[in-house]
């Protein structure tokens, strides 16, 4: 296991990345990948061994490939056999190279499976680095519901009962995708990058009190579903509260934290009538514009120091 204690299994790398199984008498049942990184064995083939990334996917591209072509028999036997029974998870040929079977049955001597893929070395190193990023990235579940407004991923938040799945299901109507209701889990995929996705037992559902379960993806049709989302904004529903002062200017950004990573979040006061759906949109397209430059508040403050100025020198 990796310091967060998270692993794949090595049958979902192989079924997700579409890998050929050149071993498949192997059992790769117990087979863990714990390190979303990988590693191409050019020294260690020609036999340094000194700081080996054992733990890592070991990846053969063409020029590894070649270089053991290239040696003759009982050099390439050693070569390999040196790599293989390092304890590595597994090795993977690219651009659908295959290996002679004398390699091959070195794989099944170790227990260690060996894979061929299509694609080209540097293609399939970002693609496998960017899949296990995501897979081994530190993870939370929090109660909450994750809605793709506008491409802008919204997480709601809320005490149970304030109407999370109701809004949830309104933006779904507006046009909208769920990604998760009721239970989000948040992956931390890089310093500034929070990814949520729904559990698999409940993906596509959505709980609404007095009526029970129903089944988004089925009811509304796949375009209304999505299986993950970057987080981008953090809106939390909560009783109209008199005595409390709420911001309404937005001037300056309040956060929340997630694994670290700091997210954009508004406090939402919840009272009869107000229309959630459209609200959350609202929300959803202003921090678009806020990215893209344009600070609606920012614009309303320089309009007035402005006309303030100007009454001064009229003065």
């Amino acid at each position: 296991m990796n310091a967060l204690g998270r692993s794949v299994k090595l049958s979902k790398i192989e079924e997700e990345l579409n890998l050929t199984n050149l071993t498949p008498d192997i059992d790769m049942s117990k087979i863990e990948v714990t390190v979303p990184d990988i590693n191409r064995p050019a020294l260690q083939l020609a036999g340094y061994l000194d700081h080996f990334a054992a733990a890592r996917v070991q990846i053969i591209g063409y020029v590894e490939f070649t270089y053991l072509q290239q040696m003759e028999r009982e050099a390439r036997v050693k070569a390999y056999t040196r790599l293989v029974s390092g304890k590595i998870p597994c090795v993977i040929f690219t651009t659908e190279m295959i290996p002679e079977e004398d390699m091959l049955e070195i794989n099944r001597q170790y227990g260690v499976p060996a894979f061929s893929v299509k694609d080209t070395t540097s293609n399939f190193m970002a693609e496998i680095i960017r899949w296990l990023n995501v897979q081994l990235a530190p993870c939370i579940s929090i109660h909450g519901v994750l809605v793709d407004v506008y491409g802008e991923g919204v997480l709601i938040m809320g005490e149970s009962g304030i109407g999370k799945s109701e809004a949830a299901l309104e933006l779904i109507k507006r046009g909208h995708r769920l990604v998760s209701d009721d239970v989000v889990e948040i992956r931390r995929v890089s310093d500034v990058t929070l990814v949520g996705s729904a559990p698999d037992i409940t993906r596509h559902f959505i709980e609404l009190r007095g009526i029970g379960i129903i089944d988004v993806k089925t009811l509304f049709g796949v375009e209304h579903v999505k299986d993950t989302q970057q987080i981008d904004l953090v809106i939390k529903l909560e009783e109209w509260d008199r005595e409390k002062e709420y911001d309404r200017l937005g001037l300056q950004e309040e956060y929340t934290e997630f694994l670290g990573n700091k997210v954009v979040c508004h406090s939402l006061p919840i009272r009869p009538g107000r229309n959630l759906a459209v609200i959350v949109e609202s929300a959803a397209v202003n921090h678009r514009q806020k990215k893209m430059g344009y600070n609606a508040a920012q614009e309303l403050y320089n309009r007035v120091q402005a006309n303030l100025n100007k009454k001064r020198e009229e003065d």
